[in-house]
């Protein structure tokens, strides 16, 4: 599982620092249709993710289920450049997206599984290596391009970044092969029944949470998605996007490896409370910030954000599901994380169109401030990570 989140998350650091760019500069989209594009995503998710998360659960099939995800997504990678017009590339980020979307809520729920009992605790040792494969991407993507087109100075032209797509695909593939070394173990392959749905739906703090990630995720979503085309406003060029990843990334990293540290100090509702706030103090900073190297040390930031804003979420369901409904704990989770970033996207679009490429960090980041402390006494006590009944 360690090798899955290397590799699949090796091929977002190809995708997900240049997707935007790459549809601004080079296939020339409006803001507006360059929301849509981002929307379409988490807009597949919502409709794919519970359909993926029932079907594992219902079959036992959880280790299939995420290795026709991934070779699905690295499918979809390779149709994506080759799409004639706006309508036929919303149509095949949607294939992707199928795909796509789903993958990372079904690849910690068998994380989970994998580990065991008590494996909230330890999850983040697992899943620290998908930040490690980001990274790693992050910094050899630009060498890698300047190598495959023969020219140092392609790096700095848009136009050859269709190349994140193939090389997305290959990393996908490798990590669904990987997934044949998974034992098919009773965790994994326990079943659920068909009245078990309504009664995880039936958990107070379990909806409460779900409330809780579609308007965290409606905030700031948009904001981290077109944070290429923020960077490039303020004067910086592909090279400065790749750069800005790597402060966001090494903090990640230790954050992660000690998430079970701050599961067991803060519980999963500080975490999350902890990791919204940080965001929307990352983001209003980011735009008052005078200058990139300013930019550069705020990001800093973004490790905090992710230990607690995702990995404090889907630890929160770890401790609310039971075992045989791991999947689909995980997939309306991300169902509801879609919805918001579906409306995230569009409104960050229209913002970036009509207001500038401040407006959609000056919107979100007082609003997700005052989130994250309404989120702490909003959710209740909530979980230490121990399986329910």
């Amino acid at each position: 599982m360690a090798a899955f989140w290397f590799l699949y998350m090796a091929g977002l650091g190809v995708i997900f620092p240049y997707l935007s760019l790459y549809f601004r500069d080079t296939v020339g989209l409006t803001g507006g249709q360059l929301g849509l594009a981002m929307a379409m995503n988490p807009l597949m998710g919502i409709v794919a993710s519970p359909l993926w998360g029932q079907w594992a659960d219902r079959t036992g099939r959880r280790r299939g289920a995420l290795f026709v995800l991934a070779s699905g997504a690295a499918l979809g990678y390779l149709l994506v450049p080759h799409a004639a017009g706006f309508a036929a590339l919303l149509l095949c980020l949607a294939l992707l997206s199928a795909f796509a979307a789903p993958a990372m809520a079904v690849a910690s729920s068998l994380s989970f599984a994998v580990l065991g009992p008590g494996g909230a605790a330890r999850f983040g040792r697992v899943r620290v290596w998908g930040t490690i494969g980001y990274l790693v991407m992050i910094l050899a993507f630009p060498a890698v391009l300047a190598w495959a087109r023969g020219d140092a100075a392609v790096v700095s032209n848009t136009h050859a970044l269709a190349l994140i797509f193939p090389l997305a695909a290959g990393l996908c593939l490798a990590a669904a092969l990987v997934l044949v070394r998974v034992p098919a173990t009773a965790a994994i392959t326990v079943r659920a029944r068909r009245e078990d749905v309504g009664a995880l739906l039936g958990r107070p703090a379990y909806r409460r949470l779900l409330v809780l990630a579609l308007l965290a995720f409606g905030l700031l979503s948009g904001p981290i998605m077109l944070f290429p085309v923020f960077v490039t406003a303020r004067g910086g060029a592909i090279e400065t996007v790749s750069h800005l990843w790597i402060p966001m990334l090494l903090l990640e990293i230790p954050l992660i490896w000690f998430a079970g540290a701050g599961l067991r100090r803060m519980g999963a509702r500080g975490l999350i409370a902890a990791g919204i706030a940080l965001d929307g103090a990352r983001w209003l900073a980011t735009a008052l910030a005078p200058g990139l190297t300013w930019i550069f040390g705020i990001q800093l930031l973004h490790g905090a954000v992710v230990v607690g804003l995702i990995i404090g979420m889907q630890l929160y369901v770890e401790g609310e599901v039971p075992e045989r409904l791991r999947v689909t704990g995980q997939t309306l989770l991300g169902t509801m994380m879609s919805l918001g970033a579906v409306l995230s996207h569009l409104w960050a679009g229209l913002a970036l169109e009509r207001l500038g490429a401040d407006a959609p960090y000056l919107i979100a980041g007082p609003v997700a401030l005052v989130l994250g402390i309404a989120a702490w006494f909003f959710l209740g006590p909530g979980t230490d990570g121990s399986r329910q009944p």
